[in-house]
């Protein structure tokens, strides 16, 4: 008798825990705002938001090694127009957060806070969900 022959086989297909697309993309754009207020306290002071970020190398050996960088959060508001503009952003993409436009205007930078308050809440509630799936879409590409 082979080993084989004394398991017990069958077919089974893995279930997974049931994630809800939705719930996850918006956790992804609070995260994401909640990284924004820190780039927005840092600018107050006068210093760059930077993040870890694991990097792998080759050291001199030829043996890869993972390593620790510091990499710079690109802040979602700019100074233009007299103001500052917030915008929103899921990834790389810019929500349109209201359906039309693009970015809240503020006339000082301590009030961007209070847009990215006010966008972490309509996260939350759900209110961005269309934008968000809109901007998760993937547009394919005539070749």
């Amino acid at each position: 008798m082979t080993q084989l022959s004394k398991l017990s086989f069958k077919t089974v297909e893995r279930a997974s825990p049931a994630k809800d697309p939705v719930l996850e993309r918006r956790n992804k754009l609070v995260a994401a705002l909640d990284e924004q207020k820190l780039a927005l306290a840092a600018t107050l002071k006068g210093e760059t938001h930077t993040k870890q970020h694991a990097k792998w190398i080759t050291n001199e050996q030829g043996e890869r090694l993972q390593a620790k960088t510091q990499r710079p959060v690109k802040p979602w508001f700019f100074e233009q127009d007299g103001g500052w503009y917030v915008q929103c952003r899921y990834g790389a993409r810019v929500l349109l957060v209201d359906g039309k436009n693009n970015a809240a205007f503020v006339s000082k930078l301590e009030q961007v806070g209070s847009v990215l308050d006010a966008f972490r809440a309509a996260a939350q509630a759900g209110e961005l969900d269309t934008a968000i799936a809109r901007a998760a879409e993937r547009k394919r590409t005539a070749k």
